[in-house]
């Protein structure tokens, strides 16, 4: 099997590494990775300067071709799956992400997007994030569970613009309280913005806030992930809400000039 392995956090980031070691018994893992941390880059696109892919050394025994992006993880998958990987993966799994993707973060977070672009090309595709911001977090039960649940996941028939959104906890195996299919949470976030002066006077923002929970339900990902259980959550490509679809036909399309 052929594993094509992207992130976000940058081709030096601990947790690519600990995702591409844990997949390699799988079959080759080809690593193609932004060249710096890009979180929070969702799928986005770079279009103002040329893409570079670098063929590097990687870290991790095993890995025989990688390469660094000057690009945002949708730019990364995109350009393996057009050109730099041939021929094209049997999976794309991207990750394993530094802090959760969970509830809403699904749409800003660019371990997401670059799974999506796997998942646009009709490829079977798994994002995999960390419950956890450290830098030296608990890597070992997401070591020990990402293999198994690829494996898992890759026995059942791939289902067209569905991608699988997995949050572990920072924890050892044996803290881990097992795994739990889940919808995704929906939670509200207090954002504000820190205003400072840098030491020439002049101001600038700094994001902050935290979540604040509105479904509490423990089938949602983000009860799950806080109660131990690694979260496993489908989720679409296609946006589109069929139950208003019909409605809306009939509010707007009757309207003539």
């Amino acid at each position: 099997m052929r594993i094509l392995v992207s992130n976000d956090d940058g081709i030096q980031a601990r947790g690519i590494a600990a995702l591409s070691e844990a997949l390699l018994p799988l079959g080759e893992v080809i690593v193609v990775a932004p060249n710096r941390e890009r979180s929070a880059a969702s799928h986005s696109l770079t279009l103002e300067h040329p893409l570079r892919a670098a063929l590097v050394p990687f870290f991790i025994p095993g890995v025989k071709l990688a390469f660094a992006v000057n690009g945002t993880p949708s730019d990364c998958v995109k350009l393996a799956l057009s050109s730099l990987v041939k021929p094209a993966p049997d999976i794309v799994v991207t990750g394993i992400n530094r802090g959760a993707n969970l509830a809403v973060d699904v749409f800003y977070s660019g371990t997401v997007a670059g799974a999506f672009e796997g998942v646009f090309q009709g490829i079977p595709s798994i994002a995999f994030s960390l419950a956890s911001y450290e830098e030296q977090a608990d890597l070992s039960g997401a070591r020990f569970w990402m293999r198994r649940l690829v494996e898992r996941l890759l026995q059942f028939p791939a289902v067209p613009n569905i991608l699988f959104n997995i949050n572990i906890p920072a924890l050892p195996p044996e803290q881990i309280q097992g795994i739990k299919v889940t919808r995704q949470g929906k939670v509200r976030y207090g954002d504000s913005y820190d205003r400072r002066d840098d030491p020439h006077g002049r101001p600038y923002y700094w994001l902050k806030g935290e979540p604040e929970i509105i479904d509490k339900a423990p089938d949602t990902d983000i009860v799950a992930v806080q109660s131990g259980f690694i979260s496993v959550t489908p989720i679409r490509a296609e946006l589109t809400d069929d139950a208003s679809l019909k409605s809306t036909r009939s509010l707007l399309e009757g309207l003539s000039r």
